[in-house]
């Protein structure tokens, strides 16, 4: 049997994995509409609201059978360019609601809600598409460090702590006035004492327009060029 090689120097993303928290009413749905290319929406929140005048397909999810039908369709799709699942967090709180009606014990019903999600949004991340995933936003605890910052929240500690870990890109969403009184957004892409965020692809600045086909660009001209 041959053995064959690879080498990091051919190791290339043709996609992004992005995930977002940031406080309720941030704009982390609004994002959808900066990815560019052709979107899928899959929504598992009542309000679209700030979509209004887009033209973005959506699916909407009411349980965890709706999200692994939407995910065996995607995985032959050839329309979508961008899955935004908005968001994990409420995704999270539905499959909580049905394993507790399933179950008079719960930690029984975090732990299979913890391991359905934990599966799901791999599959989801491991589309050969670009996908960006939003949750809220809460106070985080560092299991080894003790740090408590704000990150990315979703029912169940143990939920939650591992959000970040399964994302190449892992942003806070800020907002803020501008002298004119205008909103101005900003990703947060990493962490301090305040906010967990990171960028493995060492492409972006510590802070970066709130737009992600700009996100998008800035990454894969780095890996095109290496600047």
């Amino acid at each position: 049997m041959t053995i064959a090689f690879t080498n990091t120097s051919q190791i290339a993303a043709k996609h992004i994995k992005v995930l977002v928290h940031g406080a309720s009413g941030s704009g982390k749905t609004r994002l959808c509409a900066t990815t560019g290319g052709k979107q899928l929406i899959i929504s598992a929140e009542a309000g679209l609201l700030s979509l209004h005048g887009t033209n973005i397909d959506v699916f909407e999810i009411k349980n965890v059978d709706n999200l692994r039908e939407i995910y065996s369709h995607l995985l032959t799709d050839k329309i979508y360019d961008w899955i935004c699942l908005d968001s994990i967090s409420e995704v999270a709180e539905t499959v909580l609601a049905a394993e507790l009606k399933n179950t008079k014990d719960p930690r029984k019903a975090y732990g299979e809600m913890s391991n359905t999600l934990s599966e799901m949004i791999r599959c989801f991340r491991d589309l050969p598409k670009n996908v960006y995933m939003s949750s809220k936003q809460d106070r985080v605890k560092d299991d080894v460090t003790g740090q408590v910052f704000f990150g990315p929240s979703a029912p169940g500690q143990k939920l939650a702590a591992a959000l970040p870990y399964f994302f190449d890109e892992c942003f806070a969403l800020h907002n803020w006035k501008d002298e004119s009184g205008a909103i101005q957004s900003a990703f947060q892409t990493q962490r301090d004492d305040r906010y967990e965020a990171k960028d493995r692809s060492g492409a972006l600045a510590l802070a970066e327009p709130a737009d992600l086909s700009k996100i998008y660009a800035k990454i894969m001209n780095k890996q095109t060029t290496g600047a």
